[in-house]
This record gives structure tokens, sequence and C-alpha cells, in this order.
């Protein structure tokens, strides 16, 4: 995010309560009804993505009318590791009814993880990690973006948070490798919320995800934190299709 836009937690303040302008029109190459719109704030405008529930495309494998709630609960996870990985991102109703809507972030469609260079591989390490923890089925190389500031973003995390293990992605640079002690030190801080019904994080939490998901979280960290390594590649698909 550039230094002359508004702060991010002035950004997630304006998602919440600035006003839903024109549509700019539907994102096409999404899966799901994917619209780009126009918040007024004040005296700011600015973009956002907008994706309704009545648009998600139902999913054998996941509870239909929940990619939205997952597209806010990747955000606050993100945010409660501290990793700030994920664009603002808040539930709210639009002209489409109840959906997410989430910070636009300016970005060039054609730099994406497989045109990146190696200095990308630090804040990639991180994301690779964030994808484990929220059990991401469908990380494109498209879905990894970089702002004019060299910042990387995730985007995209409708289908997270499964019951099962369905890490699909494209970024299996660091399997095996140990996990850096700071993000474990963080593993560990978030992994201590996660039983702290007053924190609110979970309290956010066991709101967008079933007992089962929300149980299902907690031992994935139990397990990231016992081994300290990045996972291997497991039986089944463990690459999304396209890549990009």
């Amino acid at each position: 995010m550039s230094e002359n836009e508004l702060p991010f937690d002035e950004i997630l303040y304006a998602l919440e309560q600035g006003e839903f302008g024109a549509e700019e029109g539907m994102i096409r190459w999404s899966s799901n009804h994917t619209f780009l719109v126009n918040v007024h704030y004040e005296n700011f405008t600015f973009h956002a993505i907008y994706k309704p529930r009545s648009g998600e495309r139902p999913l054998w494998d996941f509870p239909e009318g929940t990619l939205c709630l997952r597209e806010r609960m990747a955000f606050l996870t993100s945010e409660a590791l501290g990793w700030r990985l994920i664009p603002p991102t808040v539930l709210r109703e639009g002209e489409r009814g109840l959906g997410s809507l989430q910070y636009f972030i300016d970005h060039d469609p054609e730099h994406h993880y497989f045109t990146f260079d190696a200095s990308m591989l630090p804040q990639l390490a991180m994301l690779s990690l964030f994808d484990v923890v929220v059990n991401n089925a469908d990380r494109k190389g498209g879905h990894c973006i970089e702002d004019q500031d060299g910042h990387l973003w995730g985007i995209d995390h409708g289908i997270t948070f499964h019951t099962q293990k369905k890490l699909r992605t494209v970024i299996w640079n660091f399997a095996g490798q140990a996990i850096l002690p700071d993000h474990l030190t963080d593993l560990t801080a978030f992994r201590a919320r996660l039983d702290d019904p007053q924190d609110p994080y979970t309290a956010e939490a066991v709101t967008l995800l079933s007992p089962p998901e929300f149980g299902a979280l907690q031992r994935r960290v139990d397990d990231l934190l016992k081994r300290g390594v990045y996972p291997q590649p497991g039986p089944g698909p463990n690459f999304p299709w396209p890549p990009v």
C-alpha cells in the first residue's frame, strides 16, 4: 500500500462504514461471482473486491454459502499471526446481499509467483506457512501479488479451513525445511489465543467456522509446532489447476 493511501486500519473502517459505489464490472476469470466496486469514505474513493454469497458456486466438499466467511477468516488469521498478508477484508451487505468486501491492491497481474525473483523468497516463506495454517486448497500463482512497495499479498481464500487436509499450492519451495524461529514464536502466540474464548480473534473465528473446522485449525498449528518443519506434498492433488 502506498504512503499516499489511507492507513491500514482506516481502510478497514472505510470498508465497514463506507458507501458502496458503482460496480465497475465482473472479474471474468473468477469461479464465483466477483465484482470490482467503488467504495466512498469521506473524501476518499477506492476500489474493492465484492464477493456476494449469492454468487458462490456450490462445491461438493465445502458447505454452501460459506466462502465469503472464509475470506474474512483468512484475513483475521493473517492479522492474528501478525503477518499482514491479506488485504483488509470485511463482511457486509451489498447490493447483491451479504458478501466479503476486500480492499483492492493495485498490482501488475502479469507479475506473480511464477515471475518473482529470489528477493521475494522471505515473504513467500511466510505466505507458504500461512497456507498450511489455513489449509488453503487453491494457492495459484496469480493469487500471489506484489504492490508498488514490494509487499507480498495473498488473495482468494474462499476454499480454506476444511477439516480434511486439502493443501494445494504452487509454493512448495520450502517443503521439508525448518520453520524460522520467529515464525514459530508467532505460531506459539497464535495457538495460545485459540484457547481463549474471550480473545477477539477467537470470539469471531468460532462464528465463521464450524466447531470441527475450528478444532482442525488448532490441530494444524499443534502439528506445525511439534514438527517444526514445512510439510511435504502428500498423496492426492497437491497443485491447483490452473496453476496461475
